[in-house]
């Protein structure tokens, strides 16, 4: 147990007596734990709303460029890490190999993509981004990355880095769970 004192008018004739206030360890660490777990939940719920924002403003973008959910997911993931094989951008995007086919045919029809084949091995395909339409992508995006921009000039650089660390480990243990997911695990 510790103790905490203060002074206070704790007398009958007004006479300042100083009152005492005990803290049990066990309560204070208690409180620690449940302020943690309400922080950490927020944070959760944060991200979830965050998710679910995203999510609709990808749709309506890709409503605006007129293409389908999966469409434009597959388009920012090889605007994001491409070229890649089409094998390659399945398992990126979760999709059975099988789907891609379609989707790359409504990508490259609408001249967001191109498959080429590879000079290594003429067997194989590599599909990449091409920069013709990106202009689009940046001015519907433009409202976005500007807010983004007002609310990271409230930061100190410190406060960035940390911000930044703090995505980048989420999205890992993102990834993460979708490849134990991916293979048969809880």
């Amino acid at each position: 147990m510790s103790s905490v004192s203060r002074e206070g008018s704790g007398g009958l004739d007004g006479a300042s007596e100083p009152v005492v206030v005990v803290l049990d360890v066990a309560t204070a660490i208690a409180q620690t734990k449940r302020q943690r777990r309400r922080l950490t939940t927020g944070i959760k719920d944060s991200l979830r709303e965050l998710s679910i924002q995203l999510s609709l403003l990808n749709h309506q973008v890709g409503a605006r460029l007129e293409l389908k959910d999966v469409d434009f997911d597959c388009l920012d993931i090889i605007n994001r890490y491409g070229p890649l094989s089409p094998s390659a951008l399945a398992r990126r995007a979760g999709l059975h190999a099988a789907t891609m086919t379609g989707i790359l045919d409504r990508l490259e029809r609408a001249g967001w993509v191109a498959r080429e084949r590879d000079a290594g091995d003429r067997r194989a395909v590599t599909v990449r981004p091409l920069r013709d339409r990106v202009g689009e992508l940046l001015q519907l995006f433009g409202g976005m990355n500007q807010a983004m921009d007002d609310l990271c000039a409230d930061y100190t650089e410190e406060q960035l880095a940390l911000i930044g660390d703090f995505l980048q480990r989420t999205a890992g243990a993102g990834h993460e769970s979708v490849e134990r997911l991916a293979a048969g695990g809880p």
